[in-house]
């Protein structure tokens, strides 16, 4: 496996005018889209946060999306990972929206 082609795991959280603007059925429909595994939920703060899966092509492509694109009604202001690891094997089936 070359290192574009590992399995990763990151988790993130963004903040901005990410709630109330469907940004997590947004990001899960990109996550999705992108053959990712892993999770979104808000949070108290006003954030949104979670954790994303799958190959590091991938995984960039949706940190890039999250980064600077999210639901049409959204407005990042600030996009963190952390906690960046490879995997062996993916811990989640599919890319859920998680109900605090």
């Amino acid at each position: 496996m070359s290192d574009q082609e590992d399995l990763i795991s990151v988790d993130y959280e963004i903040s901005g005018r990410v709630q109330g603007v469907f940004f997590r059925k947004y990001t899960q429909g990109e996550g999705k889209k992108l053959g990712l595994v892993g999770w979104v939920q808000n949070t108290d703060q006003g954030t949104v946060k979670g954790q994303l899966q799958g190959p590091r092509i991938k995984v960039q492509q949706m940190q890039e999306w999250l980064k600077t694109t999210g639901s049409p009604k959204s407005h990042i202001i600030k996009a963190e990972f952390h906690n960046e690891k490879i995997v062996q094997r993916l811990d989640y089936s599919n890319f859920k929206i998680v109900r605090p």
